[in-house]
């Protein structure tokens, strides 16, 4: 757990949305490292949800648990590394499990972390690999995906343009 989730910044305009209470949130951050590339993990193919596929950092947000605080806290848990800055929104998503929980709505942002971004410290009974990625690496994100999911690969694939053209 987080030791202090006001440690980090947040970009002006950042858009945080508010979740409905009853509502299922997750929380996703892209993490670039200095040479621009995307940090993604692999989910342990024993995972109920989406078994040995590629991920971002994140996680379900507890109820009542604001957005941001929910990111820091899954930032640290899944890598060992601590939310620094919150640069930018990337958006939301809705998509629905295999596990009959129903749908989820999902915030992700383009994050700052600091720690030895050069060594996670991945929940290994949760992940089985890690790997930085870049544009033209990105196939690998939709390894065990079916057609049409590749909520992933788009969201990396769409922040990395977004970092290349200086956004």
């Amino acid at each position: 757990m987080p030791t202090d989730n006001n440690a980090f910044t947040v970009s002006g305009g950042v858009e945080v949305p508010a979740p409905l209470p009853g509502t299922l949130w997750t929380v996703g951050a892209v993490i670039l490292n200095a040479d621009g590339a995307a940090f993604a993990q692999k989910r342990s193919p024993d995972r109920r949800l989406f078994p040995d596929t590629w991920d971002i950092v994140g996680g379900h947000v507890e109820a009542g648990e604001p957005l941001l605080h929910a990111l820091a806290r899954e930032v640290e848990e899944e890598t060992g590394w601590r939310l620094r800055h919150v640069r930018r929104f990337l958006g939301t998503s809705t998509w629905t499990g295999n596990d009959g929980a129903g749908p989820r709505r999902e915030a992700d942002y383009l994050v700052e972390v600091e720690g030895d971004l050069s060594s996670p410290a991945l929940e290994w009974s949760k992940h089985s690999a890690y790997d930085w990625f870049t544009l033209g690496g990105l196939d690998r994100l939709k390894e065990n995906r079916a057609p049409g999911e590749f909520l992933i690969h788009d969201l990396i694939a769409r922040a990395l343009r977004d970092h290349r053209a200086g956004r």
